[in-house]
């Protein structure tokens, strides 16, 4: 599915900042920043994400900040066959 179709089924651009801790230096925090089409409330691809690092990556994580914006909405858009130009 391209990704004008994905937003046109309600899918949103969400983007995640994750915070976790460093192997070797549990007192040292990294980040890392995942971004993704997805679906609220849900967020199926987000925490599928959140299970494979905590199921994969040594780092544990310490939180995780996300947040999720529709771009457009199947109200908002529409098929344009002409265009009139007004100089």
């Amino acid at each position: 599915m391209s990704e004008t179709e994905m937003m046109l089924r309600g899918y949103g651009l969400t983007t995640a900042e994750v915070f976790y801790r460093m192997p070797d230096y549990k007192n040292v925090l990294n980040t890392f920043v995942w971004q993704e089409y997805d679906l609220a409330p849900d967020h199926p691809k987000l925490f599928g994400f959140i299970e494979f690092w905590q199921e994969k990556i040594e780092g544990p994580l310490h939180s995780v900040r996300f947040t999720h914006r529709k771009m457009i909405s199947p109200g908002e858009w529409r098929n344009v066959v002409g265009e009139f130009t007004y100089h």
